[in-house]
C-alpha cells in the first residue's frame, strides 16, 4: 500500500496486523491527511515517510511502529498505545527547517521550527501521560532545541539557550553536567599546576629543575587542590597564589552552581 492516497479516509476500527509475524503491513509514503484511524489495531505498521498531517489516531495500538520521516502537524494520539514507537531522530519538520535555514530562508525555516515545536509537543504530553519518560525527555529537549532556532541568531536569550543545553540538555542530559565539571576540574589544575599554588612545603609548580617524579606529584596536588575548591571543601593545606587566586574564585564558584545544577537535573530524572 505503499505511495497510497487515503485524504480523509474512515478506517476506524481497521486491523492491520499481521497475525503470526513480529513485522507489519507496510504504507510508505502514503497521503493519510484528516485520515480517522479511531481504535485501529495497527502493531508494527510501517508509516515511514507517510503524511498523518490532522489524522485521527486516538484509541489505537502503535506499538513498535515505524513513524520515521512522518508528517505528524496536528495528529490526535490522545490514548494511543505509543510503547517503542520508532520516531526518527527529529521531524521531517525539523529537517526542512534546517534546510532552509542553510539556502538563506530564515522566515521559512522558523515557520518549519514552530510546527515541529508543536509535533513535539505533543508526542511529549502524550508520552508523559503513559509514563514513556524517556521518550518524553527526548522530545522535550528537541522541543527546546527547535525553540531556540525561533530566536534571533545573535540575541542574548538564544546565547543563554544554547549553553542551558550544552550544560545539561534542558535538565535531560545529567551526564552533561558531570563531563563538564571533569573538564573545568582539570583545566584549572593544569592552570594551578603551571601559575602555583602554596603548601606547607613551598611552592607546588611545573619546574624543569625538578625530576618527571616531582613534577607529577606536584600536577597530583594541583588536581587535588582543583576538586577540593571545586566542592568548595577548602581543607586550607594549599592556598592560592598571585593569578591563582583569581582562578581559584571562579572555579569556587562556578563549582558550586554547578553541583547545585547537577542535583536539580538529577532529581529531575529520577523523580519522574
Amino acid at each position: 500500500m505503499d505511495g497510497f492516497q487515503l485524504k480523509r479516509v474512515d478506517l476506524s476500527h481497521i486491523n492491520l496486523v499481521k497475525p503470526g509475524s513480529k513485522n507489519g503491513y507496510t504504507i510508505r509514503d502514503a497521503d493519510l491527511y484528516r485520515a480517522n484511524l479511531n481504535n485501529a489495531h495497527l502493531f508494527a505498521i510501517d508509516f515511514s515517510g507517510s503524511s498523518l498531517m490532522k489524522a485521527n489516531l486516538s484509541f489505537s495500538n502503535l506499538h513498535c511502529a515505524n513513524l520515521i520521516g512522518c508528517n505528524l502537524l496536528g495528529v490526535d494520539i490522545s490514548k494511543c498505545r505509543l510503547e517503542n514507537i520508532q520516531w526518527g531522530d527529529f521531524s521531517c519538520q525539523e529537517v526542512k527547517a534546517k534546510e532552509a535555514f542553510s539556502e538563506g530562508e530564515v522566515a521559512l525555516a522558523r515557520d518549519h521550527c514552530q510546527e515541529a515545536e508543536e509535533i513535539y509537543r505533543n508526542i511529549r504530553k502524550n508520552c508523559e501521560k503513559q509514563g514513556l519518560f524517556q521518550t518524553a525527555g527526548y522530545f522535550f529537549h528537541r522541543e527546546m532545541v527547535v525553540r531556540r532556532y525561533q530566536m534571533p541568531q545573535y540575541s542574548f536569550d538564544r546565547l543563554v539557550s544554547k549553553m542551558v543545553d550544552a550544560f545539561c540538555g534542558y535538565g535531560e542530559k545529567p551526564l552533561n553536567v558531570v563531563i563538564f565539571s571533569m573538564v573545568l576540574i582539570l583545566f584549572c589544575a593544569i592552570s594551578y599546576f603551571f601559575l602555583g599554588i602554596s603548601g606547607a612545603h613551598g611552592m607546588v609548580e611545573a619546574s624543569l629543575n625538578s625530576s618527571f617524579k616531582d613534577n607529577v606529584l606536584a600536577f597530583g596536588n594541583c588536581l587535588y587542590y582543583s576538586v577540593v575548591t571545586f566542592t568548595t571543601l577548602g581543607y586550607g593545606d594549599f592556598t592560592p597564589v598571585g593569578p591563582s587566586k583569581i582562578m581559584a574564585a571562579l572555579e569556587a564558584f562556578t563549582g558550586s552552581f554547578t553541583m547545585a545544577l547537577f542535583v536539580v537535573v538529577f532529581v529531575k530524572k529520577m523523580t519522574r
